[in-house]
């Protein structure tokens, strides 16, 4: 039984990329490395096998122009590039008219100006992609194209929306758009459930104070980043919160002793003075995988995705694709000690940013840590610093560390107040640091880009010009 295309505008693209692929003998999937390129290579590495097509995956921290040269040299016929790619066509268009490859894209960025025949990227049919479709939900729609005529790859939607959430598609609440018609896929597949839940990171896993303590997105006086004050919160509550002497989760409550805790936390942030908009932002749409076991990170689709991201951030790919593909024994284990290390240099992280301030520009605010933050988590340590007391939230950040003895990564963070106001980090990245001899781009709300290590001055005071205007 044949059932509807998930999202009927990417239909045609997608029927087109995966007729190449089923005629390719062999075809190298070369993928993103962080949360959401992860699991774009385990929908379609998925997909792939289940068509039948014999593949290989490699990760890529970024697509440039070696990076290229290093997919052309594998001497494969047919490329699938997803959550990348599309951004880099002009360079990936020299090397399809020189016959090194065919390009196949299943990508969300924004594109190049050089297309190619093979391109399914929501961008190309008006579809945002950054806010309804991820490159793990790209990588989906094509999956779905690859199914055969009793196939059905429905069950991939559960990867599909861990890649979206994993790329920040969630942040208004819950996810929107194409996205919503994936996630009903995973729904009418059964590896899926939606419902309302209290907007707080860590359900699954988080003993009930760290789980308040830690929730910093919507800041509650006396609880939010107060060890001390969450745990009297609870203790002040008609729940039971401990078991056995042990702190119960928040996985672990009964739907009223949710519903209670839920309420006093309401009414704690309105007597605090906590704006509405902000209290809102409290409550949102929580996806949870079924199949997985309770309790655990991978149940929750914020705490799989920040996994994966664990895996990526220091080079193992290899992993977080394992841990995708179903592997819950050496790889889990192994993602996990690598999640123990990342939680670890992302509270250094965070601290140091916290001693050491900011730098405020007319339109903009930057660290740069130089060494101190591994330039793989200095984008993350921006973003929980956006909400923190260690930044101004009107303005965006930007902050530098060290790539190479010549390079600086940079990466950028804005709210999507600031995206309503007008901000596109990614027209700021990508044309501030090409007016220096560097390259970048990525999203409206969270961009990055490389430059050479002398040019931070003169990317700034670009970079400061073009959000003042976007803002003005």
């Amino acid at each position: 039984m044949a059932v509807a295309a998930p999202v009927p505008d990417l239909a045609d693209r997608a029927t087109d990329c995966a007729d190449r692929l089923r005629e390719a003998g062999r075809v190298l999937l070369a993928s993103h490395i962080d949360a959401d390129g992860i699991t774009s290579a385990a929908v379609a590495s998925t997909a792939l096998a289940r068509a039948g097509i014999d593949h290989e995956v490699v990760f890529e921290k970024q697509l440039d122009a070696d990076a290229i040269a290093g997919v052309a040299a594998r001497e494969f016929d047919v490329v699938l590039f997803t959550d990348f790619g599309s951004g880099q066509l002009d360079v990936i268009a020299d090397h399809e008219e020189r016959g090194d490859f065919v390009p196949v894209i299943a990508d969300h960025h924004q594109p190049a100006d050089r297309d190619t025949r093979y391109h399914l990227n929501p961008l190309l049919e008006g579809i945002d992609g950054a806010s309804e479709l991820s490159g793990a939900g790209a990588s989906y729609v094509l999956a779905r194209a690859l199914e055969g005529p009793n196939g059905d790859n429905r069950d991939l939607a559960a990867l599909a929306v861990v890649g979206a959430v994993g790329d920040m598609q969630d942040s208004d609440g819950g996810l929107v758009g194409a996205n919503e018609s994936i996630v009903a896929d995973g729904v009418d597949a059964g590896v899926l459930e939606a419902q309302t839940d209290l907007d707080l990171y860590g359900r699954q896993t988080r003993p009930l104070p760290k789980f308040l303590e830690y929730a910093s997105d919507v800041k509650i006086p006396g609880v939010s980043n107060d060890e001390a004050g969450a745990i009297a919160f609870l203790t002040d509550l008609d729940v039971d919160v401990k078991r056995d002497g042990e702190w119960r989760r928040w996985v672990d409550l009964d739907g009223g002793e949710r519903r209670t805790l839920a309420s006093a936390l309401m009414r704690r942030a309105v007597a605090s003075g906590v704006p509405s908009d902000r209290i809102e932002a409290l409550v949102g749409t929580a996806y949870t995988l079924v199949d997985e076991k309770p309790g655990t990170e991978l149940r929750d689709v914020s705490e799989f995705s920040t996994l994966l991201n664990a895996t990526a951030r220091y080079e193992r790919g290899d992993v977080g694709l394992a841990v995708c593909l179903g592997d819950r024994g050496d790889a889990l284990a192994k993602a996990r000690r690598l999640l123990r290390t990342h939680r670890q240099n992302l509270s250094e992280g965070l601290q140091w940013v916290k001693n050491e301030g900011v730098t405020h520009e007319e339109h903009l605010q930057w660290f740069d840590a130089g060494s101190r933050i591994r330039e793989t988590i200095v984008g993350i340590v921006a973003g929980m610093a956006v909400g923190s007391p260690a930044v101004d939230r009107s303005k965006p950040v930007i902050a530098f560390a060290e790539e190479s003895a010549t390079e600086l990564k940079v990466s950028s963070r804005g709210s999507h107040a600031l995206v309503r106001r007008g901000l596109d980090l990614s027209a700021v990245m990508r044309e501030a640091s090409q007016a220096v001899g560097g390259d970048g781009g990525g999203h409206d709300v969270a961009a990055g880009a490389t430059i050479p290590t002398d040019e931070r001055d003169a990317f700034l005071a670009e970079a400061d010009r073009i959000v003042g205007e976007q803002l003005s």
